[in-house]
């Protein structure tokens, strides 16, 4: 099967947009795409590994993609962060797939 890359638009915590190509085929998630391509300074995203432990990697998803549901663990995450919006995901959650193309997400503020 031939990779393929999606385009996403991320805007990192100053309010910059940044266009990126992310690979379907290394099974990452959205918070490995945003420590990858350092759009957060280190040690400030995906603070627990990306185990949905920690809200680190809060997003807002800008884009009407149907994501997956949020699971319990990821809800759980969220009903103790801040500046959660109904929108809000934990980026670690979320993998770079296909249906992706075109996402626009914003990293929510570090707290």
């Amino acid at each position: 099967m031939e990779s393929q890359d999606v385009n996403i638009a991320i805007i990192d915590r100053d309010g910059v947009k940044h266009y990126v190509e992310a690979p379907t085929d290394m099974a990452m998630n959205l918070m490995e795409v945003v420590k990858v391509f350092e759009l957060a300074p280190e040690g400030t995203i995906g603070v627990c590994g990306g185990m949905a432990m920690c809200a680190s990697c809060q997003c807002y998803v800008l884009s009407e993609h149907d994501l997956n549901g949020r699971s319990d663990d990821e809800e759980a995450m969220l009903s103790e962060a801040f500046n959660v919006k109904d929108n809000s995901r934990l980026s670690c959650q979320i993998t770079v797939t296909s249906e992706l193309d075109g996402l626009e997400i914003e990293i929510a503020p570090e707290v």
